[in-house]
């Protein structure tokens, strides 16, 4: 699936420290403003120990995790969205994601400049948030006029058009976000079609300091939590500078160092899965002596959509699935096990996938 996560933040937070660890490249993390004026792409792998476990069952010849696609969007300041630093670009590719996962400093380094000269991290976020804010304001406030001189010609698009973005605008003035409001599902399409940087779903990400991961008194991060609790948004806790430490490492090392700091897991795994259920993505699994893959699809999608993702010819000639639930895959010992236990079923096109499932398409074109 083409949907990408884009990190923001201001400038000099962990943003790109946070991105080398990510893709385990070499964007430029220097200690100024504009390091990074043309936004970073890096594609990682999604965590699945399901993934794992199918390898050890099927034993094929090669394995294929699914991946997921991060952005790396230059620092945004306060007045970019009047065009102030490079603010227009920061703005426009910001739009072209589907998520944003925003970068909160939440640590003391007197060797790091802040751009504001304190290090307050609800001051950072409504700098940005209002940037996003006074950005949709202006697209709505560009747009609107029009759709109401065609609202009075009676066309009922641009009648429910007005109707919804006017409730937008109201929000925003406010200071608001779109997504904090709710709207049917027939609305939400025109909100779509509208391409708000507000609507996008947030994720912030305190980033604190090396002694301090694990730390659950960290005040910085309390605020922050307190924060995004009121706009219903997730918050994660890593420390860039340690992501980009193991990041580089060797697996063995990596579970040792991890080991030492009394961290379960990378906190780049939990990012990249928080990241992957905002978004709503789920995934499905192909099991062969060829090859195990893990396959992105986006809830909600039918048998057909998703064996398309494999080849647009899967979704035209589609028959059937034969589905398997991960847990009895494993629980019958596999393909054979599960249908001689009865936990094999065929699907038609009216089937809606599941996270975990096990699937075959058939297909004639």
């Amino acid at each position: 699936m083409a949907l990408t996560a884009g990190i923001v933040g201001l400038p000099n937070v962990g943003k790109s420290t946070l991105f080398n660890a990510i893709t385990k490249a070499g964007a430029l993390a220097a200690n100024y403003p504009f390091a990074t004026i043309d936004p970073n792409v890096g594609i990682v792998e999604v965590p699945d120990s399901r993934l794992d476990v199918l390898t050890e069952m099927v034993e094929p010849k090669k394995t294929i995790p699914t991946t997921f696609e991060f952005t790396d969007i230059a620092g945004i300041v306060k007045g970019a969205s009047k065009g102030e630093g490079l603010g227009n670009k920061f703005l426009s590719h910001i739009r072209e994601v589907d998520a944003i996962c925003q970068v909160v400093r939440a640590f003391d380094d007197d060797n790091v400049t802040h751009v504001s000269g304190r290090v307050d991290p609800i001051d950072d976020i409504e700098v940005i948030n209002m940037e996003l804010v006074l950005a949709d304001l202006e697209s709505v406030d560009k747009r609107l006029p029009k759709l109401e001189k065609m609202a009075r010609q009676k066309d009922k698009d641009a009648v429910n058009e007005t109707r919804i973005l006017s409730r937008i605008k109201e929000a925003l003035e406010e200071g608001n976000p779109v997504r904090s409001l709710e709207f049917t599902e027939e609305d939400q399409k025109y909100v779509n079609q509208a391409q708000l940087l507000t609507s996008k779903e947030m994720l912030y990400i305190a980033n604190v300091g090396e002694d301090e991961i694990g730390d659950e008194d960290n005040e910085k991060v309390k605020t922050i939590r307190e924060y995004a609790e009121k706009e219903d948004s997730e918050v994660i806790v890593i420390s860039a500078k340690i992501e980009e430490e193991i990041a580089v490492l060797e697996d063995e090392d990596r579970e040792m160092f991890l080991e030492d700091l009394g961290i379960e897991e990378p906190g780049l795994d939990r990012l990249i899965r928080t990241t992957y259920d905002l978004l709503g993505l789920a995934t499905y699994f192909t099991a062969g002596v060829q090859e195990v893959r893990a396959w992105t699809f986006i809830k909600g999608m039918t048998a057909p959509q998703c064996a398309g993702i494999i080849h647009t010819d899967f979704e035209r000639g589609f028959i059937r699935a034969e589905v398997t639930s991960y847990d009895d895959y494993v629980e019958f010992n596999g393909e054979n096990g599960a249908k001689d236990a009865g936990k094999q079923r065929l699907e038609g096109k009216e089937y809606i996938m599941k996270d975990g499932d096990v699937v075959h398409f058939r297909f004639n074109v």
